[in-house]
């Protein structure tokens, strides 16, 4: 048998190689270790030519590469020099550029493209002007976002630039532009969505407004808005931020998906009205359903711990998600432990954070306001480099007076005022008064009151002038302080006790008797 093979035709050859059965099995074998020689020969010319170097042009070439900011600065840079040679540039360019302004919160690039945009088209162009204006909201330029929104021709077709503007407003606490915002919404029949509710709804708890929330709830329900997420969420803030907690309960309830925030703005509400059984309850809640507390929700139990007897519970808790370390929560952590006089832990937590604030210091120090501990800190603070604030040293001016350490107390309102700037306020007075009136230096703590004091004292400094009258005998400077309780305080029975003290004391028996008339007298308890 012949078979014949055919070289293909890319082949440029008309050579015809013919096989003829078993009689070439020999010659098959020849050519194919011929060819394997002459392939690694090849190989080995190929090999011996120097190595061929790479084009420079390619491989030198360096690449620049940019921030986003760097090339949308290059591209504005571009369009202002298309403006300049006569180019018209498309509407879609600006509107894609004012939103990766936004995106990118660059307004100052959203200012250098306002300029370049024309003026009649940013007038007739609800999408380019709507998102400038919310570019200028957004960053607080409220008055550049208003001069905008005045001069669009068709702002009434939509929501958008009103929720933009309103924003703005609020998030700058002006709630009362905020609201009047709303109302001209309402005058002028642009029809609300879903982002106008809460919106309007935190200006009004932000103002304590609730007949003006109220009348919110009424105009969300009447859109269709009434089982919205958001706008339920803003209303349990509303309504927990105006005074009426219950409400804003009921609302909570309502809400079919609760999300972080719906806990949270119960659980501050909660924690704002004192109702810390009710707060615990509902972090409870978020903790079984799923949701991990934010910092500042967690701090807020945490502050409240050692009234519940819950600090272990929720520090376990917060162990086994990893947080302990968080400058928020380890802060409110070492005041739960200081207040149930585990000063251990507390300072074991201090002295092995990560990082430490003021209000780290500042928790520390007053963990130790009633020992010598309190002033080591403070040295130490110093060294540091952490600045002190007016919270550091009513902390250690309280513990110098608990010491009877009256040059220490001196020299730290010294420093507070001469090196650190800073004004002296009620409490440090308070202190300073405490600290001499313990040491029995009544004369330099009434002198501290009515020569040294910038404004009038409260009753916070007298009761503590008072107190060291009782400590310490002093009937005529107790009825001083007791008189001027009398008229700052006339319903605080405390006062009137202290004097009935003091009259004890010194046998004053008549005194004692009169006093106690003037409490049957106010309606006051004895």
């Amino acid at each position: 048998m012949v078979t014949i093979l055919y070289p293909p035709s890319s082949f440029h050859t008309s050579l015809v190689i013919i096989h003829c059965g078993s009689k070439n099995k020999r010659s098959r074998k020849q050519r194919r270790q011929k060819q394997q020689q002459i392939s690694r020969n090849r190989i080995t010319t190929f090999s011996s030519y120097p190595k061929s170097s790479p084009t420079p042009l390619l491989t030198n070439q360096k690449a620049f590469p940019k921030t986003k900011l760097q090339a949308l600065d290059s591209i504005i840079q571009d369009l202002e020099s298309s403006v300049q040679n006569g180019i018209t540039v498309q509407t879609e360019t600006f509107a894609s550029l004012l939103e990766t302004c936004y995106q990118l919160k660059a307004v100052e690039h959203g200012i250098k493209l306002h300029r370049l945009i024309p003026t009649n088209l940013l007038r007739k162009n609800k999408g380019i002007s709507s998102k400038l204006l919310r570019l200028y909201a957004t960053f607080g330029l409220i008055d550049e976002a208003h001069q905008v929104f005045d001069q669009m021709s068709n702002r009434a077709a939509f929501a958008f630039p009103w929720n933009s503007l309103i924003s703005g407003y609020a998030e700058l606490g002006e709630y009362e532009d905020a609201i009047a915002l709303y109302f001209q919404m309402e005058e002028e029949r642009v029809e609300p969505d879903q982002f106008t509710f809460p919106r309007v709804l935190k200006a009004c708890a932000g103002l304590g407004l609730i007949r003006v929330g109220e009348k919110v709830h009424l105009d969300a329900v009447r859109f269709g808005f009434g089982f919205d997420g958001f706008v339920l969420n803003a209303l349990v803030d509303m309504y927990a931020k105006c005074g009426d907690i219950v409400k804003a309960r009921t609302v909570f309830d309502r809400i079919g998906n609760k999300d972080l925030i719906s806990y949270n703005s119960m659980l501050t509400g909660y924690i704002h009205h004192g109702l810390f059984v009710e707060a615990f309850d509902i972090f409870r809640g978020m903790i079984l359903n799923g949701f991990d507390p934010d910092p500042v929700a967690i701090s807020s139990i945490l502050a409240n711990a050692s009234l519940l007897r819950i600090g272990a519970q929720v520090h376990g808790w917060v162990l086994r998600r990893g947080v302990e370390w968080d400058l928020c929560i380890a802060n409110s952590l070492i005041v739960v432990y200081s207040k149930d006089g585990k000063l251990d832990q507390a300072c074991w937590l201090f002295d092995h954070m990560p990082q430490k604030d003021v209000v780290s210091w500042n928790s520390i120090i007053h963990a130790h306001s009633k020992d010598h501990e309190a002033l080591i800190y403070f040295e130490q603070m110093e060294r540091d480099g952490v600045l002190p604030d007016h919270i550091t040293f009513v902390s250690l001016l309280s513990a110098c007076a608990h010491l009877g350490s009256v040059k220490d107390g001196e020299r730290l309102f010294s420093v507070m005022v001469e090196k650190y700037g800073i004004s002296p306020r009620v409490e440090h007075y308070a202190c300073m008064v405490n600290l001499y009136g313990r040491a029995g230096l009544i004369d330099e703590a009434y002198s501290m009151i009515v020569e040294k004091m910038e404004f009038e004292a409260s009753p916070v400094v007298w009761g503590a002038l008072l107190y060291a009258c009782y400590l310490h005998g002093n009937v005529c400077m107790g009825e001083t302080a007791a008189q001027k309780l009398f008229e700052l305080e006339p319903d605080n029975e405390h006062n009137f006790e202290l004097l009935i003290k003091i009259y004890g004391n010194a046998g004053r028996l008549d005194d004692v008797e009169r006093v106690e008339r003037m409490l049957v007298d106010r309606g006051l308890e004895f």
